[in-house]
């Protein structure tokens, strides 16, 4: 009852008091985005929503666009900058994605929305983390975060899926608010891992061969 028909009524009534409250920290960041990073201030990338519909995220830029001689971008951990750490550990990078979760693509609680190119690589039970919304915090999150596995992370956000109520989704953000204050379970880059999960099954499904 509550998923069908309340959950996206209580999600546009979070994400509007948001930008209401803390209108004035949006604006602060963006400036300190662009002194500090330069423009633009905001970041975007595809990632897969409900269904595995691909929708752009929006967050606050965190990295340079330092380049090479030969005009290539440098690898990432050359470009983020000790400000960028700091959005990234308080979670301030990800203010933006309350304009996602009032569009729709997202929620305020639900799995996070993963890179596009992992869409191949997950078995048919982890796909139904897709069922829903990608919140902007979920039970993984408050389950570990990065000091878990992939595969016990995604079992999480099934879990998640399986039992989603309002309960369980105060809880989440309870639980979201109390690890932000005390940085529990928060590497120093917070996408710490998110890049070997590609590479990492691709080596399972070929051990299987």
């Amino acid at each position: 009852m509550y998923a069908k028909y309340f959950k996206r009524p209580v999600d546009i009534l979070c994400a509007l008091a948001a930008l209401i409250v803390f209108g004035w920290l949006y604006i602060i960041v963006a400036i300190l985005v662009r002194v500090n990073l330069g423009s633009p201030v905001l970041f975007r990338q595809p990632r897969p929503g409900k269904d595995e519909k691909i929708f752009n995220l929006y967050k606050f830029r965190t990295m340079t666009d330092k380049r090479d001689e030969n005009g290539e971008l440098l690898p990432d951990e050359a470009r983020l900058t000790k400000f960028g750490k700091f959005l990234r550990s308080t979670s301030l990078d990800e203010l933006p994605e309350a304009f996602n979760i009032l569009k729709g693509d997202m929620s305020v609680v639900g799995p996070r929305p993963l890179l596009v190119e992992y869409l191949p690589y997950y078995t048919k039970e982890e796909r139904r983390r897709h069922d829903v919304r990608p919140g902007l915090t979920g039970w993984a999150q408050v389950n570990g975060r990065n000091s878990v596995s992939w595969d016990e992370r995604f079992a999480l956000d099934v879990e998640y899926v399986d039992k989603v109520t309002l309960l369980i989704d105060i809880k989440i953000l309870f639980l979201t608010v109390k690890k932000v204050l005390c940085r529990d379970d928060i590497a120093e880059d917070t996408r710490q891992g998110e890049g070997n999960f590609a590479q990492i099954r691709a080596q399972q499904l070929q051990a299987v061969e």
